[in-house]
């Protein structure tokens, strides 16, 4: 019998140093308001917007800088509980299960997951691999996790700036009841026209 680690994980500075709660946020206007998560706009850092073929539905923000990509996704969580520990847990156990190679490590957001797993053609054969590094940050009623992908995952510095922007964001969980580790609603900017699937905004 397995005992589920249900302790938040976040750093212990991340009212103040991100991500924020968005009653942590002085001057919302600075922020573009995607739903549940507001991006601090930055200079040469693309913004891509991930939807759900058939739902057209928004299902990830995902932020592009200088050969590093940073995919975001916000979930609720309960009140007194986390859901970093266990959902590592079985990101780990997915990917080993594809043959893939997934290990603990600890990084500026806490444990964090280093991740290799293989990409298969058409015919199922493996053509190579790809590598990430997944974030976890447990807020007040929310989870918030990252993807992190190309130079990022090996370069210190841009690992740096990355993970400063994954710091900046801010996340609104609502007020509406919402079940634990159901994906929170995401939105196109109000003024945007809807851009086709994987389009920069």
């Amino acid at each position: 019998m397995s005992i589920q680690n249900t302790a938040k994980s976040a750093p212990t500075n991340r009212s103040v140093a991100g991500p924020f709660d968005i009653s942590e946020v002085l001057n919302r206007s600075q922020y573009a308001n995607f739903g549940a998560l507001h991006i601090m706009p930055q200079q040469d850092v693309d913004i891509r917007l991930e939807v759900e073929e058939g739902t057209n539905r928004v299902v990830a923000v995902t932020l592009e800088y200088q050969g590093s990509s940073l995919q975001l996704q916000a979930f609720a969580a309960p009140k007194s509980e986390g859901l970093w520990n266990e959902i590592r847990a079985e990101l780990a156990a997915s990917i080993k299960s594809q043959s893939g190679v997934a290990e603990e490590q600890i990084g500026a957001f806490g444990l964090e997951l280093q991740v290799r797993f293989p990409l298969q053609d058409a015919d199922g054969n493996i053509v190579g691999n790809r590598s990430g590094r997944f974030l976890g940050v447990d807020g007040p009623r929310w989870f918030l996790r990252g993807l992190i992908g190309g130079a990022a995952i090996h370069d210190p510095t841009a690992a740096s700036q990355i993970e400063a922007i994954f710091r900046s964001v801010a996340v609104d969980r609502g007020s509406e009841p919402v079940p634990p580790r159901k994906l929170l609603s995401l939105h196109v900017p109000d003024g945007v026209v809807t851009p086709p699937r994987g389009a920069i905004i």
